[in-house]
Formats: C-alpha cells, sequence, structure tokens
C-alpha cells in the first residue's frame, strides 16, 4: 500500500475513527496514542508512506485535542494527499532537527501511551530520552479491539475480497497438479489473486503430500504426486482489505484414511461456525472445533489456533484462542481454519473468513468444503 487507501472511506470517516480511538485510549487510562507507520496508521488516516525509512513518523492522538501527524517535510507532500488529511494536523520537522523535541511538545511528559506494534525501538527510545517521565504500552494489549468490529462499508470489502478467493479457488482447481511443482503451483495462485482484483498477495500456501504437515510451509520445489493431498491456503489485499481461505485438495483418489481425516476438519469447521454468536468468548469456536477432532482421536495433531482477525491486514485480533474471553461483537471478522497434520504424511485444514451478525454468523467464503479431486 502506499499513498491512500480507496474509496468509499472520506476525510470524515478517518475523522471519526480517530476521535473513537483517542476515546478508547481514555477509558483505558492512557493519555494518548502513538500509532508509527503500518495498518493501524492506515487504517486511522488512509496514510501509508511510500518508503518506511528511519525518519520518524507518528500520529499524535490525545482525548481533547485535534491529531497531529509528525512527519518529515520530504514527505509532508504525500501525507497531505492522504484521503485523512483534512482531519489531521501536520507538524513536519527537517533533517537536522530533533524529531522527537518537536513530539514532546504534543504529549503529556508524565502520561502512559498505547505505542503501535510496529513502531521502530530507536523512536520509542528516542521519546524516553527525551520526557523520561513517559510510559507506554502495547497497542495491541491496551486496546485489542480497535479495529476489530468492522463498519459495513469494511464489511463490503472483506466480502468482495472474500469472493475474489473463492474465484482464485474456483480457477485454480481446474489446472494440472501432478508432475508439476508446488511453486508453480503457487506462482498460478498469486496469478488468480492479482486478476481478480487483489493488489497485493500475502502468501499461497501449497503443501504437497507431507509438506501438508507442516501448516506454513507455502511453496517448495516438491513435484506434486498422483495420490497427493494437497493443502491450499493463500489471500492478500484487495482494495485495503484481506482475504484468506484455505481448501484441501486430493490429486486423484484418495483412500480411506484421507477421506476420513478431510471430513473431521470439515465437521470441526462447521462446528466452529455454528459457535459463531454475539456474547460468545473467542475461545467458545476454538473449543467447537476442537471438540470434534478431539473426539475423533486427532487432538494431538490439531496445533494452532482455530483462528485470527483479518481486515486491514490478513491477521489481528480478536484470535480464536483459548483463554481469549473477549465476547464476539457484531462486526467482527475473522478466519475459521482447524487442521490435523499427520507428520510425514499430509494435512489437511479448511478456512473460511467468517463475520459476526446479529444472530449468528456469515461465512464470506463460500466454495465447496467437501473433498475436491484435482488432476
Amino acid at each position: 500500500m502506499t499513498g491512500t487507501t480507496p474509496a468509499p472511506f472520506t476525510a470524515d470517516d478517518y475523522g471519526a475513527r480517530m476521535e473513537r480511538a483517542a476515546r478508547s485510549a481514555a477509558d483505558a487510562g492512557l493519555a494518548g496514542l502513538l500509532v508509527a507507520p503500518g495498518p493501524d496508521l492506515v487504517w486511522l488516516t488512509g496514510y501509508a508512506p511510500t518508503a518506511v525509512t528511519e525518519r520518524l513518523t507518528l500520529l499524535v492522538l490525545a482525548p481533547g485535542r485535534d491529531p497531529v501527524l509528525v512527519v518529515p517535510t520530504l514527505e509532508a507532500p504525500d501525507a497531505g494527499q492522504a484521503a485523512g488529511a483534512p482531519a489531521l494536523t501536520l507538524r513536519d520537522w527537517t533533517d537536522g532537527q530533533d524529531p522527537y523535541a518537536v513530539t514532546a511538545g504534543l504529549l503529556d511528559a508524565r502520561g502512559r501511551f498505547g505505542v503501535s506494534d510496529n513502531a521502530w525501538a530507536m523512536h520509542l527510545l528516542g521519546l524516553q530520552r527525551t520526557l523520561p517521565g513517559t510510559s507506554y504500552a502495547s497497542l495491541t494489549d491496551a486496546l485489542p479491539m480497535l479495529r476489530a468490529v468492522k463498519d459495513a462499508a469494511e464489511l463490503d470489502l472483506l466480502a468482495a475480497a472474500g469472493a475474489a478467493a473463492d474465484q482464485a479457488f474456483e480457477e485454480i482447481r481446474t489446472v494440472p497438479f501432478a508432475g508439476r511443482r508446488e511453486s508453480d503451483v503457487g506462482h498460478d495462485l498469486a496469478a488468480l489473486l492479482r486478476r481478480f482484483g487483489h493488489s497485493q498477495v500475502d502468501f499461497t500456501i501449497v503443501g504437497s503430500g507431507p509438506n501438508g504437515a507442516n501448516p506454513h510451509h507455502e511453496v517448495g520445489d516438491r513435484v506434486i504426486q498422483d495420490g497427493d493431498m494437497v493443502v491450499l491456503d493463500f489471500g492478500g489485499l484487495k482494495d485495503g482489505y484481506g482475504s484468506d481461505t484455505t481448501r484441501t485438495v486430493h490429486v486423484g483418489e484418495p483412500t480411506d484414511e484421507e477421506r476420513r481425516v478431510h471430513d473431521v476438519v470439515r465437521a470441526a469447521q462447521e462446528a466452529g461456525f455454528r459457535a459463531v454468536r454475539p456474547g460468545a468468548a473467542c475461545q467458545e469456536v476454538d473449543r467447537a472445533a476442537r471438540a470434534v477432532i478431539a473426539d475423533a482421536g486427532y487432538g494431538p495433531y490439531f496445533i494452532h489456533r482455530t483462528g485470527h482477525g483479518i481486515g486491514v491486514t490478513t491477521h489481528e485480533p480478536p484470535y480464536m484462542i483459548e483463554g481469549e474471553e473477549q465476547p464476539l461483537v457484531p462486526g467482527m471478522c475473522f478466519s475459521v481454519e482447524p487442521g490435523i497434520y499427520l507428520p510425514g504424511r499430509f494435512g489437511v485444514r479448511i478456512e473460511d473468513i467468517v463475520t459476526v451478525t446479529r444472530d449468528g454468523g456469515r461465512r464470506l467464503n463460500n466454495t465447496t468444503r467437501e473433498m475436491v479431486i484435482v488432476g
């Protein structure tokens, strides 16, 4: 992403987000938020620097004060073109100035601030040197739900990204698998995501045969063979919002055991989806999916959380994992992706993006979850 995020968001939308974020900071006992370049800055302002360098760029949000974007002078013209710029005050600094002194004038000298997780350590340490009475907390720890609940426009963008990923799957299932390398199929997947509107491809996992037992295998030079189970997990950004889906296909006819494992994962994914409802704790989604796999005797082979949030990034809060008691709220979007991984043999994962509705959940991926046979 460079410079801006796409319509339909306006300066008023970004202004409302920044105001809500400042209020949330106050409710959490913080003096304000300090947001470095990254997904939080994009979501709050529509601005993504064309290059993230050692020069300090920092959004300062404080309750009762206008938002200020501290930005290097040479980048100020680009920042001024961002969709959210009319709702911001730009405070630029030139090379040779101390950017921390410039920023210090905007901060409570004894305040505690939430800091975006991808802020550079050198910048945080520079602020601490300039304002030794300040303290800091991770933004994800302090305000984990800041971006979690999507509005109607965001939900439309996520649904469109999911539909585009579904189109990519419908195409990839028709290409040859046997005799080609995983990297060849991964290249096809990336090209299909771009054809169907993705500006950014974040990952194309193609785990064939024993490689499918590694959940994050991505792609390699292994030649896919007849009789392989193949895990396909792919996604990226379309119009600034993420897609992420997984289907597991089989090259030729599967064995009875392979069908059984696939059926268990499919049932677990359905159970996780059925657990989605307002007020349920995030961990209930994980428990529902995990119970199906454990009851089938494969509990030790489900080795990751059941889901993660998605929005302007493909992985963000909330997380569907044991111990996460955050209640589900309409507008939250996250994956439901249980899996079984049999080391040295094969793996199966099925994943949909799901949004919480007023009375349950709605899938944003709608390709078949039955086993697909490929050639």
